[in-house]
């Protein structure tokens, strides 16, 4: 087995580098995204939640919001169902909202919240239906050449966070562990893009960054270029030339959204490069596309 010990020297230069920025997040909010393949390979999984409890240690106040595709879509293959999207939007029927409430507020909740409390962590599971937290009504997309509005079943669009038990947790040194799922006003369930629901909740918390993890380096050029330091109006002129499209839509939305109303920072990082929090967030070294607030 190879020696993964860490010389005196190489932690005192990785703490001499990290303490400037620990200083300044102090107390500060940062809303996670977690998804992607750090959910699936086991190295990651173990390497985000060691950040995540680390983040924590050192003063920060980490929220996490996670996805859950693959494994959703494992369980409606084995049920008969397949899986459809439109811009970037799970179809969501009565069936597929039983399943995506299965996975996301149960199997995939529960164990990102041992896997942080494994790692020396105190995080609570919550869904949006928890003290209504996460309120929702129906969403519907625009699609097809006459930009008609369609139907896509109990997908929700976000109407208010209510920030307390948020607030009441994190206070408390809990870290709290989001499942994407909101709640109507009649107490209908809604399947809300993971993305989307971070985005809200940083905004408003009014968080200092808002990090999205992905299975891509960040956001690249037409020539496959990654690109960084970038504004709003930047990001929009992307999207305008197609350069963004298909599933970075939700992303990208929600990036924006926060970034123009008082996040001051949306990094959309490589979740496959092992502790990509830590090298975002507290080094100079950064693995993604950082969007200026504004």
């Amino acid at each position: 087995m190879p020696n993964t010990e860490v010389s005196p020297a190489r932690k005192a230069r990785i703490l001499a580098e990290a303490l400037p920025y620990i200083q300044k997040f102090s107390g500060k909010t940062i809303v996670i995204k977690y998804g992607g393949n750090a959910m699936t390979d086991a190295a990651l999984k173990s390497s985000f939640a060691s950040d995540v409890v680390l983040l924590k240690l050192v003063g920060l106040n980490p929220i996490v919001v996670h996805g859950g595709g693959p494994q959703i879509e494992q369980l409606l293959t084995r049920v008969g169902k397949k899986g459809e999207f439109v811009q970037g939007m799970r179809v969501t029927d009565a069936e597929t909202m039983e399943v995506v409430e299965m996975v996301l507020g149960g199997q995939v909740n529960k164990e990102i919240v041992n896997l942080i409390n494994q790692h020396g962590g105190k995080a609570v599971g919550l869904t949006g239906k928890d003290a209504r937290f996460i309120r929702a009504h129906k969403l519907k997309v625009q699609h097809g050449p006459a930009g008609d509005l369609i139907d896509i079943g109990h997908v929700g669009e976000i109407t208010q966070v209510d920030p307390t038990v948020l607030t009441f947790l994190y206070q408390g040194d809990f870290i709290p562990v989001i499942a994407p799922i909101g709640v109507g006003k009649n107490g209908e369930t809604y399947n809300i893009n993971a993305d989307v629901v971070a985005g809200k909740i940083a905004e408003t918390l009014q968080a200092e960054k808002l990090v999205l993890l992905t299975n891509t380096a960040g956001v690249l050029d037409a020539n496959g270029k990654l690109l960084t330091g970038l504004t709003p109006a930047q990001i929009d002129a992307l999207v305008e030339d197609g350069t963004l499209s298909g599933g970075m839509l939700p992303k990208i939305g929600s990036a924006l959204d926060a970034a123009r109303n008082g996040v001051n920072s949306v990094h959309i990082i490589d979740g496959r490069v092992p502790h990509c929090l830590l090298l975002e967030i507290l080094t100079d070294h950064g693995v993604g596309t950082m969007i200026h607030g504004q």
